[in-house]
C-alpha cells in the first residue's frame, strides 16, 4: 500500500483547499466548487470530467470536511455522482451528471430504512405492474427535497435494485427531519411511485448495485468525517496554543497536552483507516472489511473527540458565533447516518465471521 498522493491528488487537494479558504455561505461553496472544476472530477471525459474516481473525491471531500461544510457534495458525489458514473448506463449519465458537475443540480440517495442503517434487505418494494411500483418509507435522506433524482435501494422479484427516483413524483411525500448541523434532511415515503426500466441501475450481477452504492456512500462518508476529526483538531490546537491561563499557554499543561494528544491518536486513526478504505477500493480491490473498520473508528472515536475539544475551549465551545459547534454537530449526524458505532462494530464482526 502507498498512500501518498500522485501529483494529480495532490494538485486536486490544493485547490480544493483554496476554494474552501474563504468563508462563503454554503450556496456559494457549492458555486465555488464547480466553478474550479472540483465536482466534476468523477465524470467521463466525453461529459466534459477528468475521468478520475473515488480516490480524488474523497480528497474534496475530505478538505470539505476541514472546513464542516454543510454543502450537498457529500451527497451529490459519494452518493450521487460516482455510483451513477459505475451504475448508469449513456443516457442516464448524460442527463444527470453534467448539471451537478455545473453546479446546478443535486443529486442525493436514500440509504436508511428505519432501525436498518445501509440495509442490504430493503423494506421497501419493486412491484412489476408493467412499469415499477415502488412503495416504502426511507429516513435520514439527505438533501431529498432539493436533488434532482434520489438513488433508491428496492427489493425486487428475486433481488434487489436501486433506482432513480424523481423526488417531485406522485406518490413521493417528503417530510422534513431535524438534524444537528441544520443541513436538510428527510423522511421519504413512497406510495406506489411509478418508476420504469429507464430508472433502474444496472450492476454486473445480483446484489451489485446496492454494493456498489453503499461502498462509495461509506468511502464518501469516512473521508469527510477524516477532514471533519482533522478541523477539529486543528481549531482545538491552535485555541490550547494561545489561551493562557496562570500566565502560560494551556497547552503547556501537562492534562491538556494529554488530552490534546488523545485527540490527535483518534484523528490520524481515522485518517489511517478512511485512507486505507478508499485506496483499496480505487485499486478495484475487496474493500468491504476496510470501510465498516473505517466507519466503525469514525463512529466511536469521533464524538468522544469532539466532546474532549469542546472541553479544551471552555465556554468558547459552545458559542454559536465560534466555528468548533458546526464540526461537532457535522459528526453527530454523520454518525447517525452510518447507524452508530454498535451497528457498525456488529456488522464488522458479522463481514469477519463470514
Amino acid at each position: 500500500m502507498d498512500f501518498q498522493f500522485d501529483e494529480t491528488q495532490t494538485e486536486v487537494t490544493a485547490l480544493a483547499a483554496r476554494v474552501l479558504g474563504k468563508e462563503r455561505e454554503p450556496a456559494d461553496t457549492w458555486r465555488a466548487l464547480a466553478d474550479a472544476g472540483l465536482l466534476a472530477l468523477a465524470l467521463p471525459a466525453e461529459l466534459g470530467g477528468d475521468g478520475l474516481g473515488v480516490a480524488e473525491v474523497a480528497l474534496v471531500l475530505t478538505e470539505l470536511g476541514r472546513v464542516a461544510s454543510p454543502s450537498p457534495a457529500l451527497a451529490s458525489l459519494a452518493f450521487g455522482v460516482l455510483p451513477v458514473t459505475a451504475l448508469g448506463g449513456p443516457d442516464q449519465r448524460s442527463a444527470l451528471l453534467p448539471p451537478v458537475a455545473a453546479g446546478d443540480s443535486v443529486l442525493t440517495a436514500a440509504l436508511n430504512e428505519p432501525s436498518a442503517p445501509f440495509t442490504t434487505r430493503p423494506a421497501t418494494v419493486a412491484e412489476s405492474a408493467g412499469d415499477w411500483r415502488l412503495s416504502g418509507v426511507k429516513v435520514g435522506v439527505p438533501f431529498a427535497a432539493e436533488a434532482t433524482r434520489i438513488l433508491t435501494p428496492a427489493s425486487l422479484p428475486g433481488g434487489t435494485g436501486v433506482f432513480l427516483v424523481d423526488p417531485r413524483a406522485d406518490g413521493v411525500t417528503l417530510t422534513p427531519t431535524r438534524t444537528s448541523s441544520g443541513t436538510p434532511d428527510y423522511t421519504m415515503t413512497l406510495d406506489s411511485v411509478t418508476v420504469t426500466d429507464a430508472d433502474l441501475l444496472n450492476g454486473h450481477g445480483p446484489g451489485e448495485s446496492i454494493a456498489t452504492l453503499h461502498r462509495f456512500a461509506l468511502a464518501g462518508a469516512v473521508a469527510f468525517g477524516d477532514g471533519l476529526l482533522a478541523g477539529a483538531l486543528a481549531l482545538t490546537t491552535e485555541h490550547v496554543g494561545e489561551r493562557e491561563q496562570f500566565g502560560r499557554p494551556l497547552a503547556a499543561f501537562q492534562a491538556v497536552a494529554q488530552q490534546i494528544a488523545d485527540v490527535y491518536v483518534a484523528s490520524r486513526t481515522v485518517q489511517l483507516a478512511a485512507r486505507s478504505a478508499v485506496w483499496r477500493l480505487a485499486a478495484g480491490l475487496d474493500a468491504d472489511a476496510e470501510l465498516d473498520i473505517a466507519a466503525y473508528w469514525l463512529a466511536e472515536e469521533a464524538p468522544a473527540a469532539l466532546a474532549v475539544c469542546h472541553h479544551l475551549h471552555g465556554g468558547i465551545g459552545v458559542d454559536e458565533t465560534y466555528p468548533l459547534h458546526r464540526f461537532s454537530s457535522a459528526v453527530k449526524d454523520l454518525g447517525r447516518t452510518l447507524g452508530g458505532a454498535s451497528y457498525r462494530l456488529a456488522g464488522l464482526g458479522e463481514l469477519v465471521a463470514g
